[in-house]
């Protein structure tokens, strides 16, 4: 089966394989422009074609308007028309997110990745009104991210149907954990639905999500990349072991009391890749968590060389 074959193939504004990039810093602090050109390249050579920056893999709450929209611009630079660059512009603030989303579209993003309002807590109708205000600002299509654990609200179902409505709103990154809720969403409209939970991506995969968007992938963009290409030509089982074997590098990276970004920070350092330090509220992993990142990223490495051709 190859992905035309598929009975309802899902549209996919932002590419498949999609890496939510951590942004990468220098040993003072400051934004890495050169890393993140350097790592954002090796992700889309080695599988993703699609990339988003400054959401919460790339902490996006300590970085500054101006480091964000520098940090779009290096990218593009980097990857041309390789693969789709979404920018986070998620934030507390209607006006804020709407000033962001400008900043991003001049800075050459393909879309834009909107987070519910945290803290404040908007009910439906209200957060339904934030996307279509920022939905209405640019030209850029809208990923809209539905992460209540972070958040503390939930886009629902419901709104997600009417919020399929506007031109612009074209995607969800999924990280309900809500399984029925988001198969109700893809039964009744035709936004792209991203796995934002790495456990997670084979099974919306099967179910006609469009792809993922990643934080593992950071460290391991073969892994997505040939779990989908296997799926995509009918070879299920091969499909299924993939998914399996990201599963001990999956928990660590995001199942162990630390961030994603702090897990994925610690494995790039280690494995001499751009990243540098975490940002202040976050804190460095110990070097007894690095070493069993490394250790479950080798062997990660190891089952993976079977699928290369």
């Amino acid at each position: 089966m190859t992905t035309d074959d598929r009975t309802s193939p899902a549209p996919r504004p932002f590419g498949r394989t999609l890496c939510a990039m951590v942004t990468p810093f220098t040993e003072a602090g400051a934004l890495d422009l050169d890393g993140a050109q350097r790592l954002a390249d090796r992700l889309v050579s080695r599988g993703c074609d699609g990339l988003v920056l400054s959401g919460t893999t790339g902490e996006s709450p300590t970085t500054t308007d101006e480091e964000k929209a520098a940090l779009v611009t290096a990218v593009r630079q980097a990857v041309g028309d390789r693969a789709s660059l979404v920018a986070g512009v998620g934030t507390a603030d209607t006006r804020h997110t709407v000033e962001l989303a400008l900043a991003a579209e001049k800075a050459g993003a393909d879309g834009l990745l909107v987070a519910a309002p945290y803290y404040s807590r908007p009910p439906q109708d209200a957060l339904e009104a934030h996307f279509r205000e920022v939905a209405d600002a640019s030209g850029l299509p809208l990923m809209l991210y539905d992460i209540p654990g972070r958040t503390g609200t939930r886009i629902e179902p419901d709104t997600l149907v009417r919020l399929a409505g506007h031109p612009r709103v074209v995607a969800v990154k999924d990280c309900s954990y809500d399984l029925l809720g988001i198969q109700k969403v893809l039964a009744r409209t035709d936004l792209a639905c991203y796995a934002g939970c790495d456990e997670q991506i084979l099974a919306l995969y099967a179910l006609g999500a469009a792809g993922c968007v990643s934080t593992v992938a950071n460290v391991a963009p073969e892994a997505f990349r040939a779990l989908l290409d296997a799926f995509d030509a009918g070879d299920t089982r091969e499909a299924a072991r993939l998914q399996r074997r990201t599963i001990p590098l999956t928990e660590l990276m995001m199942a162990s009391g630390l961030p994603g970004t702090v897990t994925a920070k610690a494995l790039l350092d280690a494995l001499d890749l751009p990243a540098g330090p975490v940002r202040a509220p976050l804190r460095p992993a110990s070097p007894e968590t690095t070493a069993g990142l490394l250790a479950a990223h080798g062997a990660l490495t190891t089952a993976l060389a079977p699928a290369r051709t």
